[in-house]
């Protein structure tokens, strides 16, 4: 009992931060997300640096992170100089790689990769928010795909329960299954609708494209993370977040529903 009711006053409050740090404006969207990309990459390279057999450099790692979220912050926002901003992103990285001929390490090409992996897999995404963070109706763009996993989530977890019997994937997640799945995209897919008719910014269809988008790349997300975490042989990926574990636990999912809407929502406005 009591590890529930520390597990639901965390998701409130979770949930009441990201809320009201997306909808109040592109300043605190954008303080909220570099504080999510800075606390997500040094719980990744802690990760790996204890149960890999690596040795990242995590404050530069960090650094590198904050400095790419800034320049495409900065690049979203209009600033005239925001391509000054890439250049301590550059210089970070350089640093990462040249300091391996030096600190001969023993295992340099997976610190490098490792490196990397921190850059694409979780600076990158939260970065690239920053394109939605200054748009007409944006805010809620971004709301979106995070009402679309949390429901996906709610409905995966509710009709897996009652009903689930066919595993989704259960050589990396056996708890998953695909009434699951469905019982979650089906959950989506209302919220859609009801976004839809309060929402002008997307049509009915559009709406329930993009849910359904997120309902399948969240899952590939959380799959690839529950992979990542099984190598490593790590139940959750930190301890920061009481009853819900670290930050790449809550946001996996985003992790790659965010490039792929910025695809969807880039091939819309084109068309």
């Amino acid at each position: 009992m009591r590890n529930m009711i520390i597990r639901a006053l965390t998701g409130i409050v979770f949930v009441a931060v990201m809320v009201g740090g997306i909808l109040y404006s592109p300043i605190s969207c954008g303080v909220l997300f570099a504080l999510i990309t800075v606390l997500s990459v040094w719980e990744f390279t802690g990760l790996v640096n204890e149960h890999a057999n690596v040795q990242v450099n995590r404050l530069i790692t960090t650094m590198a992170a904050c400095c790419l979220f800034a320049a495409l912050y900065g690049f979203a926002a209009g600033v005239s100089s925001a391509v000054a901003l890439f250049v301590p992103w550059l210089l970070s990285i350089i640093y990462l790689l040249v300091e391996e001929l030096y600190l001969q390490r023993e295992r340099p090409i997976e610190n490098w990769a490792f490196t990397m992996l921190a850059q694409i897999y979780i600076a990158l995404p939260f970065s690239l928010l920053s394109l939605l963070m200054f748009s007409p109706d944006s805010q809620w763009l971004i709301m979106g795909v995070f009402i679309f996993l949390w429901c996906s989530d709610t409905g995966a977890y509710c009709t897996g329960s009652l009903i689930g019997k066919h595993k989704l994937f259960p050589r990396v997640s056996p708890g998953k299954t695909w009434e699951g799945s469905i019982g979650g995209g089906v959950l989506a897919l209302a919220a859609s609708q009801v976004m839809a008719h309060y929402l002008t910014s997307l049509s009915s269809v559009e709406w329930a494209i993009f849910a359904l988008i997120v309902v399948v790349f969240g899952t590939w997300g959380d799959l690839i993370e529950s992979l990542f975490k099984r190598k490593l042989g790590v139940k959750d990926s930190g301890k920061i977040l009481p009853g819900h574990g670290g930050m790449l636990d809550r946001f996996d999912s985003s992790l790659l529903v965010i490039p792929a809407v910025i695809i969807y929502l880039t091939l819309l406005a084109t068309l």
